[in-house]
């Protein structure tokens, strides 16, 4: 296939393999004589450890290790973020206390799965009970202290928006309301998995289920101390983790020291129930928040106080609140929002990033504050969004949280989606069900929100290499885990070269071919890594003009590269004499053995360029949702009936790979908005540990999405690319929940916290009295 394609629905190059299960996972891979380890984990949420017996357990059959805290000359994981409060980092194995159900203790290497579980059994764990810390605001109250030595369990306090107290004098009309989102578990097919082994000249492998391999890798060179040049790590085909496996956990961390001790490969796969408490939780925020204006609709003033969990150890938290935060007042026009956070510890899973990372926070948080007001003062949710969004001439814009909008149209989105929706006719639908005292009644939710994508600090790595047949590998820094890379990548070098689709490898995931990179995380690689491989892509055709000016004996300014048939010829003679990319890439190569530049290594590629791109800074993507449902007001059930967005994510590349990531993110908000809760008891222990238990939603209970794009090009990098991997968990959640509050408002209803389960639903209908206009 050959271009152009960049702006086209080409169809993604890397879903046959996996259709087929033509792929290895590192569950699967082959390791001669590998052992398997397996975890013994708290069963307190908050203990003393008063000492672990693991006797008879290194004398069953099959072990050949059993380890604890003692074993290891360094115990504390690497990795905490520095403007948390000193003295809570994380141990890799518990040693002295236990902080949540699930914590690693002690780990055993055995033959088999089975003798590791059998041997897991035979260890005795002596423990003297904590009060555990579970409630917000009961770990804010600091009555039980989680790191007693810090002196209280807020680890992170930060102010932002705009200086000073909110001022709310004058505003006509001040709003205050508590909002929950929910603690969620992210629940990837695949758990988290990892295998390492020692080879002979003393390199670590380290396999790995992850978002990206440098960073791993710089990781594990610094706690074995060992050169980077001694680190190999590797991943390929991934099976989900939307955020929760961007960093190390303790378990996969110790690997090598496993297998450096038993001298022979070490394999990890935890259980289902084991990863539910294990991997990282997400969301989990208390959200207090008063909105000020007048009763024209004009909103004024936002003021925003968020408690932010960090379960037991603090990670990546605080980046999370600090995310919410710095998107309010949402694409609004507001000069004055204050935000305010603390992050506390409790005896729970630790919270990591999951998809949006604090962006669904705080997109639910403005959106539900902006329907409480419009219902205070009794107008439309969408006239209340037309009187308020920032108009196209007002951008670019910086927010209160010095949030750079840098480009688009908010009330285009907005009136393309009332449109799809017909609006009005499902407001005419709403107004007849009530009228005539349906118990089926109708609601209809809105959200207009921003993202800010791109935007943690940091270049990424993109190469494109010239093969001696005439097509191209590019290496990328950027790991995929579904996003689409191999396609998108494939077509910027293609669109640049006129090299068919068909003859470019795309590579990434190894730290011995690709030299450097990050995460793929925070909806960055178009506009990071798509970019590098461009710019790379770019060089690459001007590198090769040269050598076709040899070739055709003329300047390389008069060489001309036509991307459709991808060959060079002199500017003015496209009919004369032309010479294609093998012709190039014979040339280059033997310029190569010329110069004494060939080795075993490279003997098939000609030529390399490399680029490391940054962008000039992060991007605002945003959207328009409307959700429709029905409400059942006799037992609190809830259809959705219809799904319409308007996405506006810059240029976009492949517009098939884009509305498949809406399409996933709005899978994942339905299941926060309906389904999804991680809960825990009173003592600490996890309720929703596995999938009988932790509900989320399956195909039947979501309606066929009604998805469209509009294209405002951002103008901070190179290809005009925002992120789009999230926006469906930033607007999909709101919009559940405010059209569940409107179709029940005319009842008496203000406000359902998530997810709106029937139940709540119900609950919320019986304690509201009808509103009488």
């Amino acid at each position: 296939m050959a271009g152009p394609l960049i702006g086209t629905s080409v169809q993604r190059v890397e879903d046959p393999h996996l259709l087929r299960g033509d792929t290895t996972y590192v569950a699967n891979l082959d390791l001669p004589g590998a052992l398997v380890a397996h975890y013994l984990t708290s069963i307190h949420a908050h203990a003393r450890i008063v000492g672990v017996d693991i006797g008879e357990a290194r004398e069953m059959p099959g072990v050949v290790d059993v380890v604890t805290a003692a074993d290891l000359q360094s115990n504390q994981m690497l990795g905490t973020p520095k403007d948390y409060a000193a003295g809570a980092e994380r141990p890799i194995l518990a040693d002295d206390v236990v902080r949540f159900v699930g914590e690693a203790i002690a780990v055993v290497v055995a033959e088999t799965e089975a003798q590791a579980i059998d041997a897991l059994e035979a260890i005795v764990v002596e423990y003297d009970p904590l009060p555990p810390v579970i409630g917000l605001r009961d770990a804010a109250a600091d009555h039980t202290l989680l790191f007693p030595e810090i002196g209280t369990n807020i680890v992170i306090a930060e102010e932002g928006g705009s200086p000073g107290e909110a001022d709310f004098s004058q505003c006509e009309v001040v709003v205050e309301a508590e909002f929950v989102n929910q603690r969620l578990a992210p629940c990837p097919l695949e758990t988290r998995t990892a295998a390492s082994l020692w080879t002979e000249d003393g390199r670590l492998v380290h396999y790995a289920s992850c978002q990206g391999v440098h960073p791993l890798q710089q990781g594990l060179a610094i706690y074995y101390g060992l050169d980077l040049t001694d680190v190999q790590v590797i991943t390929a085909d991934v099976g989900g983790s939307f955020g929760a496996k961007a960093r190390f956990y303790p378990e996969d961390f110790l690997l090598p020291f496993l297998a450096k001790r038993a001298g022979r490969p070490v394999r990890w796969t935890p259980f289902r129930s084991a990863d539910m408490v294990g991997l990282g939780h997400s969301r989990a925020q208390l959200q207090t928040v008063k909105i000020g204006g007048d009763r024209d609709g004009t909103l004024k003033v936002l003021d925003v106080e968020i408690l932010n969990d960090c379960g037991a150890y603090p990670a990546a938290a605080s980046a999370l609140a600090r995310n919410a935060a710095r998107i309010q007042p949402g694409p609004f026009r507001m000069a004055n929002a204050h935000t305010h956070f603390r992050s506390v510890v409790t005896n729970t899973t630790p919270i990591v990033a999951y998809r949006g990372a604090g962006r669904p926070e705080g997109g639910a948080l403005i959106d539900r504050a902006v329907d409480c007001f419009a219902a205070e003062i009794g107008m439309d949710p969408l006239e209340i969004r037309r009187m308020n969004l920032l108009r196209a001439e007002e951008l670019p814009y910086t927010n209160p949280s010095d949030l750079y909008h840098d480009s688009g149209d908010y009330h285009e989105a907005l009136e393309l989606l009332v449109d799809e929706l017909g609006f009005e006719g499902l407001r005419a639908d709403q107004a007849a069900r009530r009228r005539a005292g349906s118990t089926k009644v109708l609601g209809i939710g809105l959200s207009t929100f921003i993202d800010r994508t791109a935007g943690v600090l940091g270049t990424e790595f993109g190469a494109v290499e010239l093969r001696v047949d005439g097509g191209f590998r590019v290496l990328t820094g950027s790991s995929p885990y579904g996003q689409g890379h191999y396609t998108t990548w494939a077509m910027l070098v293609a669109d640049r070269t006129g090299v068919p689709l068909e003859q470019i490898e795309v590579f990434h995931g190894d730290t011995d071919v690709v030299p450097r990179g990050g995460i793929t995380g925070g909806s960055r690689s178009a506009q990071k890594a798509g970019s590098a491989i461009a710019e790379a892509a770019e060089s690459m055709v001007l590198a090769a003009k040269a050598q076709a000016a040899q070739l055709l004996e003329a300047s390389p300014g008069d060489i001309v590269l036509d991307v459709a048939s991808g060959r060079f010829h002199v500017t003015g003679a496209p009919g004369a004499a032309d010479v294609g990319w093998h012709d190039v890439a014979q040339g280059l190569a033997r310029m190569r053995q010329f110069d004494g530049a060939d080795d075993a290594a490279s003997a098939d590629f000609a030529f390399s360029c490399e680029s490391d791109f940054e962008p000039v800074g992060p991007t605002a993507p945003y959207g328009a949702y409307g959700a429709v449902v029905e409400v059942d007001t006799e037992t609190g059930q809830v259809e959705l009936l219809r799904m319409v967005t308007v996405d506006d994510a810059g240029t976009i590349l492949n517009p098939m790979i884009a509305l498949g990531q809406v399409h996933g993110g709005l899978g994942q908000a339905i299941g926060q908005a309906l389904f999804e809760e991680f809960t825990y008891d009173d003592q600490g222990n996890p309720l929703t540990s596995n999938f009988l238990d932790y509900v989320f939603p399956s195909a039947a209970d979501m309606p066929s999405f009604e998805c469209h794009l509009t294209q405002n090009a951002s103008p901070q990098n190179p290809l005009g690319a925002k992120g789009i991997g999230e926006s469906g968990t930033i607007g999909g959640v709101p919009a559940v929940q405010n059209a569940v509050v409107d179709a029940v408002s005319h009842l008496g209803v203000r406000h359902i916290d998530l997810p709106l389960t029937p139940e709540r639903v119900w609950s919320a209908l019986k304690t509201s009295k009808p509103v009488v206009r």
